[in-house]
């Protein structure tokens, strides 16, 4: 082994290495097993994490926004941090919905509105402009 540092505040460990027999240098990242834990859905359905599916949603509502990649893998990073920080075996879908809400809200407001959208299940446009009134309202205060 070469070179050893932790990464993603202190949640992986990136190694330099050498293969003897190709004479070549090569990355790996480390990441502990941590436990998985249950999400309750609104209907009382229990399912595994699923922290691509939480990418995968974030990515969404980023698309075609200036959000950089990383930055959405820090929000990712962030929301499961508090996850594992605050709950033992289970979490309620809106507890995780809610996290998702705050980082979008402080990465891209359109992002924000978008994800809003879809997870408070706006029915019309007056939800719609609630929401948007609600966003020009904090940024003014």
């Amino acid at each position: 082994m070469l070179d050893s540092r932790v990464i993603e505040e202190g949640t992986s460990i990136r190694r330099r290495r050498y293969c003897f027999k190709c004479k070549k240098r090569f990355t790996t990242y480390e990441k502990p097993e941590l436990l998985t834990f249950m999400v309750v859905k609104k209907d009382g359905r229990r399912q595994a994490f699923d922290r691509q599916k939480l990418l995968s949603g974030i990515v969404k509502a980023c698309e075609k926004r200036p959000v950089s990649v990383q930055q959405i893998e820090e929000a990712v990073a962030q929301i499961e941090k508090k996850i594992y920080s605050r709950y033992d075996k289970e979490v309620a879908s809106h507890v995780i919905g809610e996290l998702v809400m705050k980082a979008l809200y402080a990465l891209d407001e359109v992002a924000y509105v978008r994800f809003a959208s879809v997870y408070r299940q706006f029915k019309d446009i007056n939800q719609f402009m609630f929401e948007l009134k609600h966003l020009l309202n904090a940024k003014s205060a």
